[in-house]
């Protein structure tokens, strides 16, 4: 192993990358943790001059970049036979690692990593650069969930000195877009459509476009229609089903012409979703003292009481008046809600045995016209509400 890289001590090896092997080193001029990617130069000459222009090429590209959502570029340098360039140390992991092991994610997930390698590649795109090789190994997932778009070895700048040869065919296969299988000049659209691939594999398991080779797969990509992702994925949205389609969809002019608007689309699918159900109230009522989006707390949930549904109101009002009114005043209400006037027998099975003493009877009486009148007016507006509702 190498144990110096320029100014850098490399102190072990962070696996193999697509032009050479990455390691893991410290700065000493700022005790810095680096990664350093490496491309080995002992090649035959022509071959040489082509890889080393590319290895620049992405340090160049990548190096004008600054957002949050793109590995950073700190250094480039040559040490004999060996080009470097020093970028972020990333604690994290490949998404391809995560779906090896997990070929499907949950959704808001899946959502979530689109979203932020979208908002990387539009700034990307922005400024003139295309990367040509979105796919899963070229994603970081840090371990706080942060998504970072790493390896822009194949990018291609509206200013480049480097030029593919005609018909020349960069990418990976299974993420290719159908103008990248035709060896066509391409655009920022291509990163949308091998972005979609990707999505699209996470929500399913497996990728839109199959084939037992290249040439196979190749002819997928220019001519098939791939299933909507939520046949294969019921947890999968309406909304999400149309998004994809557009993402991948052949036809340049039909697809999505900028990644920011893939971003903003996704972010109002994942709006429209429900709440993990660890956060969301419980039954429909609102928690207790949780502040809302807007960040006004919500009401304490309130008890209700509701009534047997063996209940009659007009019945248990007759039996009251009953007992407080007089035999005139009952005939009235009686005639009111043409309902027959109770007996002593059907009073006495309707309520609880009176504790009252000998006086109330007397006193009741004597105001049983006041209560008489609440108890109709009483009754009147409820048949209202009930018959205007």
């Amino acid at each position: 192993m190498i144990s110096q890289l320029g100014r850098y001590k490399v102190v072990g090896d962070l696996g193999q990358g697509a032009m050479g092997v990455v390691y893991k080193a410290r700065d000493p001029l700022i005790d810095r943790e680096v990664a350093i990617k490496t491309i080995n130069l002992s090649l035959a000459m022509d071959e040489r001059d082509e890889y080393e222009a590319r290895f620049y090429q992405e340090a160049k590209a990548a190096g004008r970049l600054s957002h949050p959502n793109i590995v950073t570029i700190y250094d480039v340098g040559r040490s004999e036979d060996v080009a470097y360039i020093a970028m972020e140390y990333l604690q994290g992991r490949e998404l391809r690692d995560i779906l090896n092991e997990n070929p499907m994610l949950p959704v808001s997930e899946v959502i979530d990593i689109v979203t932020q390698v979208a908002r990387g590649l539009s700034y990307a795109h922005e400024h003139g650069i295309v990367h040509r090789d979105v796919k899963p190994s070229n994603v970081m997932v840090l371990r706080d969930g942060h998504v970072k778009i790493t390896d822009f070895g194949i990018a291609r700048m509206a200013s480049a000195a480097v030029r593919t040869q005609t018909g020349m065919v960069l990418g990976s296969p299974k993420y290719m877009s159908p103008e990248q299988v035709l060896g066509k000049e391409i655009d920022s659209r291509s990163d949308i459509f091998s972005l979609g691939v990707m999505a699209y594999e996470m929500l399913t398991g497996r990728v839109p476009f199959l084939g037992e080779n290249v040439n196979a797969i190749m002819y997928q990509t220019l001519n098939a229609i791939p299933a909507q992702p939520s046949s294969l994925n019921p947890a999968v949205p309406e909304m999400l089903d149309y998004i994809l389609a557009k993402a991948l969809s052949k036809d340049l002019e039909a697809r999505y012409q900028n990644a920011r608007d893939l971003a903003d689309d996704l972010k109002v699918c994942r709006d429209g979703m429900p709440r993990d159900v660890s956060s969301a109230p419980k039954f429909g009522v609102p928690r207790a003292g949780i502040p809302d989006a807007r960040g006004e707390t919500e009401a304490k949930p309130v008890a209700v009481l509701g009534l047997s549904s063996s209940f009659d109101s007009t019945e248990a009002t007759m039996r009251l008046a009953a007992m407080t009114a007089s035999k005139e005043e009952v005939e009235e209400l009686s005639k009111t809600l043409r309902i027959a006037r109770p007996n002593m027998a059907e009073i006495n099975r309707g309520a609880p045995k009176s504790t009252r003493p000998t006086g109330y009877r007397k006193a009741a009486s004597t105001s049983g016209g006041y209560l008489l009148f609440a108890i109709i007016l009483t009754v009147l507006v409820g048949l209202f509400a009930i018959i205007f509702s």
